[in-house]
């Protein structure tokens, strides 16, 4: 049995696809096809597409196009994937959290909101497909594709949000699946809780199977406790 690990923070910061919402049937269907027109290894490329934008994939699997090309081609795959939400569906435990971090009344109880941010790569009409298919609720604040000039595994995604919910990045806790989304937490400066069977191998602070085994608890000052395991 895994022991409950226990983190605090002042905000989180949400990826979606494999964090928050299961979209791997529809992601393994675009870039598998995608892949076969370039001559591709489809199992090679779904190594890589996990958590980044689509442009900077193509840019590491194929050096040498131009980068327009690549931009090009990521929006008619953003396309493609916004079109295509059969079997995309909520991760365990993605409903109750979202409803957490909303706050509101718990039988006689007012429960405080959380300050909390989607940081994703997925644009905004792919972002809102897929959360819509999922049946989850999108959360007030939102970071996207269009919101951001670098790809994760840069930063940048999780500092901007940091900084629209006004929170130091050391006060916040990050939830990805991906080794690029991991990798951009910890850039950021800040602890990052792996979702799913991809997150275990790039080394978050730690690792839970779904997001059933999260609880959070809010404290008097507004800081959250998170019970993780």
């Amino acid at each position: 049995m895994t022991a409950t690990a226990v983190l605090t923070a002042r905000a989180l910061l949400l990826d979606m696809d494999g964090t928050l919402v299961n979209s791997d049937a529809s992601v393994e269907r675009v870039w598998r096809r995608w892949a076969e027109r370039h001559g591709l290894d489809g199992d090679e490329v779904m190594k890589v597409v996990h958590g980044r934008q689509g442009y900077a994939s193509m840019a590491l699997l194929l050096p040498d196009r131009p980068m327009e090309q690549n931009y090009a081609d990521n929006a008619r795959l953003l396309a493609e994937e916004t079109a295509d939400t059969e079997g995309v569906v909520a991760i365990p435990g993605a409903r109750e959290l979202l409803a957490a971090l909303r706050g509101g009344p718990v039988g006689a109880v007012q429960v405080p909101q959380v300050p909390h941010a989607l940081v994703t790569s997925a644009d905004v009409a792919l972002s809102t497909a897929r959360m819509a298919a999922a049946g989850l609720e999108m959360p007030e604040v939102r970071v996207t594709a269009e919101s951001v000039g670098a790809s994760k595994p840069d930063p940048e995604g999780f500092l901007k949000g940091a900084a629209e919910l006004g929170v130091a990045p050391a006060d916040c806790v990050v939830f990805e699946d991906s080794g690029a989304g991991i990798a951009a937490g910890r850039a950021a400066g800040m602890r990052v809780v792996g979702v799913g069977p991809r997150a275990g191998a790039h080394e978050p602070d730690v690792v839970v199977r779904d997001l059933t085994e999260v609880r959070l608890e809010v404290l008097g000052d507004g800081t959250v406790r998170l019970y993780v395991g």
